[in-house]
Protein backbone atom coordinates (compact mmCIF):
# COMPACT_ATOMS: atom_id res chain seq x y z
CA UNK A 1 0.00 0.00 0.00
CA UNK A 2 1.33 3.41 -0.48
CA UNK A 3 1.90 5.91 1.94
CA UNK A 4 0.36 9.27 0.72
CA UNK A 5 1.41 12.93 1.91
CA UNK A 6 -0.53 15.99 2.00
CA UNK A 7 0.76 18.75 1.87
CA UNK A 8 -2.10 21.42 3.38
CA UNK A 9 -4.36 20.06 5.76
CA UNK A 10 -7.32 22.38 5.42
CA UNK A 11 -10.79 21.36 3.98
CA UNK A 12 -10.14 19.65 0.62
CA UNK A 13 -7.37 17.39 2.64
CA UNK A 14 -9.07 16.80 5.22
CA UNK A 15 -12.30 15.18 2.89
CA UNK A 16 -9.89 13.04 1.09
CA UNK A 17 -8.24 11.70 3.81
CA UNK A 18 -11.46 11.34 5.50
CA UNK A 19 -12.92 9.17 2.11
CA UNK A 20 -9.76 7.35 2.26
CA UNK A 21 -10.00 6.25 5.66
CA UNK A 22 -13.67 5.11 4.87
CA UNK A 23 -12.54 3.33 2.28
CA UNK A 24 -10.62 1.06 4.13
CA UNK A 25 -6.95 3.29 3.88
CA UNK A 26 -4.57 2.72 6.74
CA UNK A 27 -4.08 5.79 8.18
CA UNK A 28 -0.68 5.43 9.10
CA UNK A 29 0.29 5.13 6.29
CA UNK A 30 -1.30 8.89 5.54
CA UNK A 31 0.71 12.11 6.35
CA UNK A 32 -0.54 15.31 6.50
CA UNK A 33 1.94 18.61 6.80
CA UNK A 34 0.93 22.05 7.87
CA UNK A 35 1.77 24.88 9.91
CA UNK A 36 -1.11 24.68 12.04
CA UNK A 37 0.11 22.36 15.12
CA UNK A 38 -3.63 22.68 16.31
CA UNK A 39 -5.16 21.64 12.67
CA UNK A 40 -2.84 18.32 13.11
CA UNK A 41 -3.73 17.34 16.35
CA UNK A 42 -7.01 17.72 15.33
CA UNK A 43 -6.13 15.17 12.25
CA UNK A 44 -4.26 13.01 14.09
CA UNK A 45 -7.18 12.40 17.15
CA UNK A 46 -9.93 11.49 14.32
CA UNK A 47 -8.77 10.04 11.80
CA UNK A 48 -5.40 8.57 13.08
CA UNK A 49 -2.70 9.82 10.49
CA UNK A 50 0.58 10.57 10.92
CA UNK A 51 1.26 14.81 10.85
CA UNK A 52 4.39 17.09 10.94
CA UNK A 53 5.37 20.72 10.54
CA UNK A 54 7.97 19.94 8.04
CA UNK A 55 7.08 19.55 4.44
CA UNK A 56 10.34 17.76 3.87
CA UNK A 57 9.38 14.93 6.96
CA UNK A 58 6.45 14.19 4.63
CA UNK A 59 7.78 14.22 0.99
CA UNK A 60 10.31 11.60 2.66
CA UNK A 61 7.67 9.45 3.84
CA UNK A 62 5.39 9.13 0.96
CA UNK A 63 5.14 7.50 -2.64
CA UNK A 64 1.91 10.34 -3.82
CA UNK A 65 2.08 13.85 -2.69
CA UNK A 66 -1.01 15.56 -2.77
CA UNK A 67 -0.69 19.20 -2.98
CA UNK A 68 -3.86 20.82 -0.92
CA UNK A 69 -3.03 24.79 -0.84
CA UNK A 70 -3.93 28.10 -2.12
CA UNK A 71 -2.55 28.35 -5.53
CA UNK A 72 -1.21 31.85 -4.61
CA UNK A 73 1.24 30.07 -2.49
CA UNK A 74 2.42 26.92 -4.63
CA UNK A 75 5.57 28.53 -6.06
CA UNK A 76 6.74 29.60 -2.32
CA UNK A 77 5.87 25.85 -1.02
CA UNK A 78 7.14 24.06 -4.09
CA UNK A 79 10.74 25.91 -4.88
CA UNK A 80 11.94 24.77 -1.37
CA UNK A 81 10.81 21.15 -1.73
CA UNK A 82 12.72 20.62 -4.69
CA UNK A 83 15.66 18.43 -3.73
CA UNK A 84 13.47 16.59 -1.94
CA UNK A 85 11.01 15.66 -4.46
CA UNK A 86 13.64 15.18 -7.17
CA UNK A 87 15.39 12.61 -4.52
CA UNK A 88 12.09 10.81 -3.91
CA UNK A 89 10.38 11.03 -6.96
CA UNK A 90 6.73 10.80 -5.73
CA UNK A 91 3.97 10.51 -7.68
CA UNK A 92 2.27 14.21 -7.36
CA UNK A 93 -1.20 15.26 -7.53
CA UNK A 94 -2.19 19.00 -7.41
CA UNK A 95 -5.45 19.68 -6.38
CA UNK A 96 -5.22 23.63 -6.43
CA UNK A 97 -7.20 25.62 -9.27
CA UNK A 98 -5.47 28.18 -11.50
CA UNK A 99 -2.00 26.16 -11.61
CA UNK A 100 -0.86 24.23 -14.74
CA UNK A 101 1.14 21.54 -15.44
CA UNK A 102 4.11 23.35 -16.47
CA UNK A 103 4.25 25.55 -13.53
CA UNK A 104 3.97 22.24 -11.10
CA UNK A 105 6.78 20.72 -13.10
CA UNK A 106 8.99 23.72 -13.19
CA UNK A 107 8.81 24.38 -9.80
CA UNK A 108 9.43 20.83 -8.35
CA UNK A 109 12.52 20.95 -10.12
CA UNK A 110 10.76 18.86 -13.99
CA UNK A 111 10.68 15.21 -14.74
CA UNK A 112 8.57 14.02 -12.13
CA UNK A 113 4.84 12.48 -12.47
CA UNK A 114 2.34 14.89 -12.06
CA UNK A 115 -2.13 15.09 -11.91
CA UNK A 116 -3.21 17.88 -11.86
CA UNK A 117 -7.28 17.50 -10.50
CA UNK A 118 -9.86 20.02 -10.17
CA UNK A 119 -12.34 18.71 -7.63
CA UNK A 120 -15.19 20.36 -5.83
CA UNK A 121 -16.91 20.96 -2.51
CA UNK A 122 -19.22 18.69 -2.63
CA UNK A 123 -16.33 16.24 -2.11
CA UNK A 124 -16.82 17.69 1.55
CA UNK A 125 -19.47 15.28 1.96
CA UNK A 126 -17.94 12.80 -0.63
CA UNK A 127 -20.49 13.67 -3.45
CA UNK A 128 -17.66 15.54 -5.60
CA UNK A 129 -16.56 15.60 -8.86
CA UNK A 130 -13.55 15.97 -10.36
CA UNK A 131 -11.55 16.32 -13.47
CA UNK A 132 -8.30 14.50 -13.68
CA UNK A 133 -5.27 15.50 -16.29
CA UNK A 134 -1.40 13.63 -16.19
CA UNK A 135 2.16 14.93 -17.53
CA UNK A 136 3.79 11.89 -19.79
CA UNK A 137 5.72 10.83 -16.86
CA UNK A 138 2.66 9.61 -15.39
CA UNK A 139 2.34 5.43 -15.58
CA UNK A 140 -0.88 3.64 -16.15
CA UNK A 141 -0.49 2.43 -12.41
CA UNK A 142 0.15 5.91 -11.44
CA UNK A 143 -3.02 7.21 -13.15
CA UNK A 144 -4.97 4.27 -11.48
CA UNK A 145 -3.47 4.91 -7.91
CA UNK A 146 -5.03 8.74 -8.50
CA UNK A 147 -8.32 8.23 -9.43
CA UNK A 148 -8.62 5.62 -6.46
CA UNK A 149 -7.58 8.42 -4.21
CA UNK A 150 -10.00 11.02 -5.49
CA UNK A 151 -12.73 8.30 -6.23
CA UNK A 152 -12.65 8.51 -2.64
CA UNK A 153 -14.53 11.53 -2.02
CA UNK A 154 -16.95 11.07 -5.65
CA UNK A 155 -16.21 11.09 -9.07
CA UNK A 156 -13.03 11.72 -10.90
CA UNK A 157 -13.07 11.16 -15.20
CA UNK A 158 -9.88 12.03 -17.19
CA UNK A 159 -9.43 14.28 -19.45
CA UNK A 160 -7.07 15.31 -22.59
CA UNK A 161 -5.31 18.56 -22.26
CA UNK A 162 -5.47 21.99 -20.15
CA UNK A 163 -8.23 23.22 -22.34
CA UNK A 164 -10.79 20.67 -20.77
CA UNK A 165 -9.77 21.26 -17.28
CA UNK A 166 -10.99 24.60 -18.11
CA UNK A 167 -13.97 22.85 -18.93
CA UNK A 168 -14.00 21.12 -16.11
CA UNK A 169 -13.78 24.30 -13.71
CA UNK A 170 -16.13 25.83 -15.29
CA UNK A 171 -18.89 22.66 -15.29
CA UNK A 172 -18.52 21.12 -11.80
CA UNK A 173 -15.72 22.92 -10.72
CA UNK A 174 -17.55 25.87 -10.27
CA UNK A 175 -20.77 24.07 -10.82
CA UNK A 176 -22.11 23.55 -6.94
CA UNK A 177 -22.33 27.18 -6.89
CA UNK A 178 -25.13 27.61 -10.19
CA UNK A 179 -26.99 25.25 -7.95
CA UNK A 180 -27.08 27.06 -5.12
CA UNK A 181 -28.09 30.33 -6.95
CA UNK A 182 -30.80 28.61 -8.19
CA UNK A 183 -31.89 27.28 -4.94
CA UNK A 184 -31.71 30.08 -3.76
CA UNK A 185 -34.07 32.04 -6.18
CA UNK A 186 -36.63 29.05 -5.66
CA UNK A 187 -36.65 29.56 -1.81
CA UNK A 188 -37.02 33.59 -2.23
CA UNK A 189 -40.31 32.94 -5.05
CA UNK A 190 -41.66 30.18 -3.25
CA UNK A 191 -42.02 32.68 0.35
CA UNK A 192 -43.60 35.47 -2.40
CA UNK A 193 -46.03 32.70 -3.19
CA UNK A 194 -47.01 32.68 0.32
CA UNK A 195 -44.50 30.02 2.01
CA UNK A 196 -42.47 30.56 5.03
CA UNK A 197 -39.23 30.46 4.59
CA UNK A 198 -38.00 27.18 6.46
CA UNK A 199 -40.56 25.32 3.88
CA UNK A 200 -39.62 26.70 1.24
CA UNK A 201 -35.96 25.89 1.86
CA UNK A 202 -36.91 22.58 2.78
CA UNK A 203 -38.94 21.78 0.19
CA UNK A 204 -36.69 23.20 -2.31
CA UNK A 205 -33.13 21.62 -0.84
CA UNK A 206 -35.30 17.76 -0.84
CA UNK A 207 -36.53 18.27 -4.47
CA UNK A 208 -32.94 19.29 -5.49
CA UNK A 209 -31.28 16.14 -3.99
CA UNK A 210 -34.74 13.87 -5.61
CA UNK A 211 -33.99 15.79 -8.69
CA UNK A 212 -30.46 14.74 -8.99
CA UNK A 213 -30.65 11.13 -7.49
CA UNK A 214 -33.16 10.67 -9.83
CA UNK A 215 -30.83 11.58 -12.93
CA UNK A 216 -28.00 10.02 -11.81
CA UNK A 217 -29.47 6.37 -10.96
CA UNK A 218 -32.07 6.82 -14.79
CA UNK A 219 -30.73 5.49 -17.61
CA UNK A 220 -32.78 8.79 -19.57
CA UNK A 221 -30.80 11.95 -19.66
CA UNK A 222 -31.95 15.61 -18.12
CA UNK A 223 -33.65 16.66 -21.08
CA UNK A 224 -35.47 13.24 -21.38
CA UNK A 225 -36.29 13.24 -17.74
CA UNK A 226 -37.37 16.62 -18.12
CA UNK A 227 -39.67 16.12 -21.14
CA UNK A 228 -41.29 12.63 -19.16
CA UNK A 229 -42.61 15.34 -15.64
CA UNK A 230 -43.47 18.09 -18.48
CA UNK A 231 -47.69 17.36 -18.66
CA UNK A 232 -48.75 18.99 -21.62
CA UNK A 233 -50.13 22.55 -20.57
CA UNK A 234 -49.79 21.64 -16.91
CA UNK A 235 -48.22 23.75 -14.35
CA UNK A 236 -44.57 21.89 -15.06
CA UNK A 237 -45.13 22.92 -18.89
CA UNK A 238 -45.95 26.92 -17.87
CA UNK A 239 -42.61 26.77 -15.88
CA UNK A 240 -40.84 25.33 -18.10
CA UNK A 241 -41.80 27.80 -21.06
CA UNK A 242 -40.95 30.92 -19.20
CA UNK A 243 -37.23 29.76 -18.92
CA UNK A 244 -37.27 28.58 -22.45
CA UNK A 245 -38.68 31.90 -23.37
CA UNK A 246 -35.93 33.98 -21.47
CA UNK A 247 -33.34 31.69 -23.00
CA UNK A 248 -32.02 29.75 -20.16
CA UNK A 249 -29.85 27.52 -21.91
CA UNK A 250 -27.91 31.12 -23.61
CA UNK A 251 -27.70 32.41 -19.53
CA UNK A 252 -26.11 29.24 -18.87
CA UNK A 253 -23.58 28.73 -21.66
CA UNK A 254 -22.48 32.17 -21.08
CA UNK A 255 -22.17 32.06 -17.45
CA UNK A 256 -19.84 28.56 -17.93
CA UNK A 257 -17.90 30.64 -20.88
CA UNK A 258 -17.03 33.03 -18.12
CA UNK A 259 -15.86 30.63 -15.84
CA UNK A 260 -13.90 28.96 -18.52
CA UNK A 261 -12.20 31.97 -19.52
CA UNK A 262 -11.29 32.32 -15.77
CA UNK A 263 -9.60 29.87 -15.23
CA UNK A 264 -7.32 30.53 -18.29
CA UNK A 265 -6.61 33.66 -17.12
CA UNK A 266 -5.85 32.50 -13.98
CA UNK A 267 -3.42 29.57 -14.94
CA UNK A 268 -1.45 32.60 -17.04
CA UNK A 269 -1.60 34.97 -13.91
CA UNK A 270 -0.45 32.45 -11.17
CA UNK A 271 1.88 30.18 -13.22
CA UNK A 272 5.60 30.23 -13.92
CA UNK A 273 6.68 32.40 -16.56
Amino acid sequence: MSTIAFIGAGNMASAIIGGLIENGFDGQKIWASAPDQGMLDKLSSSLGIRTTTDNNVAVAAADVVILAVKPQIMESVLLPLQDSLQAKKPLMISVAAGINLHSLSTWSGGELAIVRCMPNTPSLVQQGACGLLANEHVSDSQKDLSAQILDAVGLSVWVKNEAELDAVTAVSGSGPAYFFLFMEAMVEAGTKLGLSEETATALTLKTALGAATMASQSDDSPAQLRKKVTSPNGTTEKAINSFINQDLHKVVETALQAANDRSVELCEELGAK
